[in-house]
Order: structure tokens, then C-alpha cells, then sequence
């Protein structure tokens, strides 16, 4: 079971990393219509709908990448404090009141929504239009991506209340972690206790 949650997990990540050079995509876009609009005196109609695009897929399809790291914001107060057996059972209801039947609409609605603006083959309103229709797929795929990736932390859930503790997940980009890094450098609490005494020394003899 493990091998099949790391995969999905690893798929999610794929997709999230992959839209995320929509950023890079997006500072080369602005910075260069900044530059033509302000030093060429040429502005460009279509750039303000390219740049809402490109950020509406990066916030699209970042979410199963985040939900695939533990990354979305939650209320730590009181679920920090619980049991991972606890946690698993709030997370739990949680997935199979509110977020699958959301999910759910959500891929459903966005893949109708999408199919209707190919059919007219929509663009966007402006003196240069673009194809809206392309970007309007990404609705579905975030929707189906988030489904996946719900699915696997709801079996996630079910294992943590089975056995106890919450399974594995891929490593990737994470926050500093000090008591990590402080095993990296070999570097114990009590040195930066004697470091902390030497500098404050230092200071009052001046």
C-alpha cells in the first residue's frame, strides 16, 4: 500500500513542480511588457489576460501538491496536542464531509464549464484576444488531481487509526528544521550556550 501512496504523492509533486514554471514564466512576462510599455512606449492588450492565466493555473494546481506535502494551513491550537490516532479520526471525518463532496463538484462543474467554452470556443475580452478554453481545462485537472491526492490521504487516515502513527510521506522541499541542521554542523546546545556567554562578555567590557 505504501509504494501506491508515494506514487500518487510523487504524482502530485510532478504536476505541482511543473505548473510552478508558470512563475518563472510570469516575472519574464511582466518584466518584459514593463520594459515595452515604459522604455518602447509599446503596450500590449493581451499581457494583463496571460499574466491572470498563468497565475490562475500556478493557484490551480498547486493545491494536490500541497496537500501531498501536509502544506495546507490548518487550526494547529488543539490538533497538535492529540493523538495521531485522534488527529486521523478528525482528518478523516473532515475528508468525507467537506472535502470530497467539494472535489467532487468542483471536477464535475469545471470539466462541463470547460466543455462548454470550447464548444464557442471562448477568448477573452480584450483588443487582442487570447483562447480562454485552454486554461479553463485546468479547472478539471486541479479538480481530479485534488481527488487523487484526497483519496490517498484518506487511506492515510485509515492506516494512522489502525496502526497508531501516521504513514511515511516523500521528502521534498521542506522549512529549516534547527535541530536538523544542528546535527549537520555538529554544533550542540551547549556551545551556543558558551558562544551566547563569550559575545555578551565581549560587549560589557567595551
Amino acid at each position: 500500500m505504501q509504494p501506491l501512496l508515494l506514487a500518487v504523492d510523487r504524482f502530485s509533486t510532478f504536476i505541482g513542480k511543473t505548473f510552478a514554471w508558470c512563475a518563472v514564466l510570469l516575472t519574464l512576462l511582466i518584466s518584459w511588457e514593463v520594459f515595452s510599455r515604459y522604455a518602447l512606449n509599446r503596450p500590449h492588450a493581451w499581457v494583463l489576460d496571460a499574466q491572470i492565466m498563468l497565475y490562475g493555473a500556478l493557484f490551480m494546481t498547486a493545491g494536490a501538491y500541497t496537500l501531498s506535502k501536509n502544506g495546507h494551513v490548518r487550526g494547529d491550537v488543539l490538533y497538535g496536542f492529540f493523538r495521531p490516532r485522534t488527529q486521523a479520526i478528525f482528518d478523516l471525518l473532515l475528508y468525507i464531509v467537506f472535502f470530497m463532496p467539494g472535489i467532487v463538484a468542483l471536477t464535475w462543474a469545471g470539466w462541463i464549464y470547460a466543455g462548454e467554452s470550447l464548444a464557442i470556443r471562448e477568448q477573452t475580452f480584450s483588443a487582442d484576444p487570447l483562447p480562454l478554453y485552454p486554461f479553463k481545462y485546468i479547472i478539471p485537472l486541479a479538480g481530479i488531481t485534488l481527488l487523487l491526492q484526497g483519496l490517498v490521504e484518506i487511506v492515510r487516515c485509515v492506516l494512522c487509526i489502525r496502526d497508531g502513527a501516521w504513514p511515511l510521506r516523500g521528502e521534498d522541499v521542506e522549512e529549516v528544521d534547527v535541530e536538523k541542521l544542528k546535527q549537520m554542523v555538529h554544533v550542540r546546545d551547549e556551545d551556543i550556550q558558551a558562544l551566547d556567554r563569550v559575545v555578551i562578555a565581549k560587549e560589557a567590557s567595551r
